[in-house]
């Protein structure tokens, strides 16, 4: 199987280069209901679905960032009927995270401003892989009993442990969004629809290691292959639309060869 090469074909043609149990991980926005154009394409969800868990290797991590459209007044819960058919076919929902926007491209006075979307982790298993982004605690490092308290109302020391200063990321991640926020490249803004640059990154950095191989069967604008080459992954895409399939590799080619 061929790596770091993007094809400009259908996924399904794509997923008959890919064998079993082969791919570490997968970042992907797909095209939801209809907020994407292409051409006329009708995007089959649930094979889909089927092929991303036939390639996925055991313990591997699937990232599906999705939203809802809102049709006559209702969102249309595609996003939650998506997460509960990957649960059919196998996949655990492991976990299920917000990506949360700074800025509202299309602001609205009739609800809430949207300014987030779902990522689903959808795993095979237990993920082999996990990395997870750290922040500071106020309190800093520090030193605990641990007690407990036994069935006669006394008190027993367990242990005493030492806290760290830092602790994991939450599951709700905030991006800075919008022209030559999500991204640097100018060209990827050709494109109407790209997920933060920041964002690849990080999930790319949780869920996999250096050397291993991430998918994006709907890679648009590039932005999962660009943070492949920054964090020294091998990365291997497809894009049914030729003009985004021409952003995706005039991207790729004037991105510097460099890790962050």
């Amino acid at each position: 199987m061929q790596t770091n090469i993007i094809y400009n074909e259908d996924c399904f043609e794509t997923f008959k280069r890919i064998d079993d149990k082969s791919i570490d991980m997968v970042l992907t926005s797909p095209p939801y209901d209809n907020l994407r154009t292409y051409g006329g394409f009708n995007f089959d969800f649930e094979n889909t679905a089927k092929e991303l868990f036939r390639v996925i290797k055991d313990g591997g991590v699937v990232v599906w960032v999705v939203g809802d459209a809102t049709i006559k007044g209702s969102e249309t819960g595609t996003s939650f009927r998506q997460a509960l058919y990957f649960k059919e076919i196998g996949f655990n929902l492991y976990d299920t995270m917000i990506y949360l926007k700074n800025s509202c491209p299309f602001p609205t006075n009739k609800r809430y401003n949207q300014i987030f979307e779902y990522m689903f982790i959808l795993s095979k298993g237990l993920p082999k892989t996990f990395n997870p982004l750290k922040r500071n605690n106020n309190y800093g490092s520090f030193t605990r009993k641990m007690t407990h308290r036994n069935q006669d109302g006394s008190m027993s020391l367990d242990e005493t442990v030492t806290l760290q200063g830092q602790s994991n990321y939450g599951n709700v991640w905030l991006y800075d969004t919008g022209y030559m926020k999500s991204t640097k490249s100018k060209i990827a803004y050709q494109h109407p629809a790209i997920f933060p640059e920041a964002l690849a990154v990080d999930h790319i950095i949780t869920w996999s290691n250096e050397g291993d191989i991430i998918l994006d069967p709907f890679i648009g604008s590039g932005t999962t292959a660009i943070a492949c080459i920054n964090l020294n992954r091998s990365y291997l895409g497809c894009e049914l639309d030729k003009d985004y399939y021409n952003i995706c590799i005039k991207r790729i080619e004037e991105h510097p060869r460099r890790l962050v």
